[in-house]
């Protein structure tokens, strides 16, 4: 548990010195931290659906990204697209 503590803070010091020193990805994160309140659509435009490979579109009142093909919705959780089908809530 320990090991994995430690990984994940690596991890996370990684992550921040990458976002330093890259501005696309900086700008990027900064985008998906203001998922909350929208999604922008340059994100949207080279996000997929993972099974169809089709668009998504953004729910703000559910904050989820929808996959009308797939008929998925895949959650945003803390800023994050969760683009995992097995994540995804099934939609009509």
């Amino acid at each position: 548990m320990l090991k994995q503590k430690i990984r994940d803070e690596s991890d996370s010091t990684r992550l921040k010195q990458t976002l330093e020193h890259d501005p696309e990805r900086r700008t990027q994160a900064r985008t998906m931290s203001n998922a909350a309140d929208t999604v922008d659509p340059k994100l949207l435009e080279f996000l997929v659906c993972p099974l169809t490979k089709g668009p998504l579109t953004y729910d703000s009142a559910t904050q989820e990204l929808i996959s009308r093909s797939a008929k998925l919705a895949y959650p945003i959780r803390d800023g994050i697209p969760i683009m995992l089908p097995e994540e995804a809530r099934k939609i009509d």
